[in-house]
């Protein structure tokens, strides 16, 4: 039953990796390389919620802080390894403080005082998100900076023709 919950994703990810990269080098560097946050990262972040889901019978609401860290940080480092996203997913180890203390939160005491850093630090990362994504697509395309010109051009355009009579 283990054999297969650990061995069936790791194939199914290397398939899928082997089937995006034709031709490409297949070493056991390049797929440590590729693979590393999966390998180590996200079973570490599954040890530690195995721990307080099983082993500990929830006693220890703790280990949920570094699970969801180490999930998180995992799933994003993955992410950005596959797709070379790096300057577009840096974002996301901050919500993985986020989901770290959120799961605290929310399987633990609920204590309402988590709520400030787990608020502020899920806003910050959307706001990273949004910002540096917008920013990565502005960059690929090459006709948005004629676009931007013609819009602050038609708009200071407008404000100059726009201009009704004052009445007293």
């Amino acid at each position: 039953m283990i054999k297969k919950a650990v061995l069936a994703p790791v194939l199914l990810l290397l398939g899928v990796y082997l089937f995006l990269n034709p031709g490409g080098s297949t070493g056991v560097g390049t797929i440590f390389a590729t693979f590393w946050p999966t390998l180590f990262v996200i079973p570490l972040g599954l040890f530690f919620h195995w721990l307080h889901f099983s082993l500990m019978n929830s006693k220890h609401k703790g280990l949920l802080i570094p699970g969801g860290i180490l999930l998180g940080a995992g799933v994003v480092s993955q992410i950005a390894t596959l797709f070379d996203l790096w300057a577009v997913m840096w974002p996301g180890y901050i919500l993985a403080v986020a989901l770290g203390l959120f799961e605290f939160y929310w399987l633990g005491s609920r204590n309402k005082w988590l709520l400030i850093p787990i608020n502020i630090l899920t806003v910050i990362g959307f706001l990273f998100f949004a910002v540096f994504s917008l920013d990565s697509v502005l960059h690929h395309v090459v006709f948005v900076q004629p676009l931007v010109a013609l819009a602050v051009l038609l708009g200071g355009a407008w404000l100059l023709v726009d201009r009704k009579p004052k009445t007293k």
